[in-house]
């Protein structure tokens, strides 16, 4: 099982060089990606803003974004920016798409909410004629740039749901997952629903398998870990987000060396690391923990 990191975007008062050193540190380590993820309302940074900036600051690493909350997004525009981070990145670009769970997200980009999954597959599609050279818009030349990588960078679902799921297992190269705790069982679980989902629909290939958890390592990491949970998932209201931040249990090296245990023996392909702060010692920690 390959570990990933998400670079601390959505922590406050991120800036340049703390971005620039963990981009270093990332890329220096066993780590095999660098992920980045978005909201709108929120004081996070602007993922392909910082997409881009990892692809320029690193070499080795893939960069992935996990995930862009897709019916937000004209669909010309991200398909021509996620061409350009793929060549500025050199084929090493993978875009994870879905569709949020916020509606506050759409709205402060004023676009509906309505119809979100099917706007999903449709956008797919487009974006996936764009990035093959053809024409879109009748009198419009193709889109470029081409992509590194053949036919486009590889395409993630975000989705869970059996319908959601079901659609995109007909276009998805893999799974962007999510678990709180994380839950082996319950990861274990929803890629056997994958799968199963590949396989109704005919594909030949199986899908890339990938979850994401918060950690927090170090003194009072616990409490860090609880706080930035909740915040992060305040929009549920103070009590379904207390609820959610107490299965979030990755502040112990001991608790992180098993859990990532269960997770490779479910079938997870990559593993990937969401940090609670911004402090580049947490990549020591963590490489203390695992080593």
């Amino acid at each position: 099982m390959d570990l990933a990191l998400t670079l601390p975007s959505f922590v406050a008062g991120t800036d340049r060089e703390t971005t620039l050193e963990w981009c270093r540190r990332i890329d220096d380590g066993p780590f095999s990606s660098i992920a980045v993820g978005e909201r709108t309302a929120f004081h996070s940074h602007e993922m392909v803003a910082t997409l881009a900036f990892a692809a320029a600051a690193t070499e080795r690493v893939r960069i992935i974004a996990t995930i862009a909350v897709l019916p937000t997004h004209d669909t010309v525009r991200i398909a021509k920016q996620a061409a350009t981070i793929d060549v500025l990145s050199d084929g090493r670009f993978t875009l994870g798409v879905g569709v949020g769970g916020r509606e506050q997200d759409y709205e402060a980009l004023s676009t509906p909410f309505r119809r979100r999954f099917e706007r999903l597959d449709e956008q797919v599609e487009q974006m996936k004629r764009i990035w093959l050279g053809e024409e879109v818009i009748d009198g419009v030349p193709s889109i470029g740039p081409a992509p590194v990588q053949e036919g486009g960078p590889p395409l993630w679902t975000a989705s869970m749901g059996p319908k959601s799921l079901a659609r995109s297992a007909r276009w998805a190269d893999g799974l962007a997952g999510f678990s709180l705790g994380p839950d082996a069982d319950e990861v274990a679980t929803t890629f056997a629903a994958v799968r199963a989902a590949w396989s109704d629909a005919g594909r030949e290939t199986k899908p890339f398998l990938t979850t994401s958890s918060w950690f927090a390592l170090g003194p009072g990491a616990p409490q860090r870990l609880h706080t930035y949970a909740s915040e992060y998932l305040s929009t549920f209201g103070p009590k379904a987000a207390a609820a959610m931040a107490d299965l979030c249990i990755l502040s112990d090296p001991g608790v992180l060396k098993d859990r990532m245990a269960a997770l490779e023996e479910a079938g997870c392909q990559e593993f990937i690391l969401v940090p609670t702060t911004n402090d580049p010692s947490e990549i020591d920690r963590l490489l203390d923990a695992i080593a």
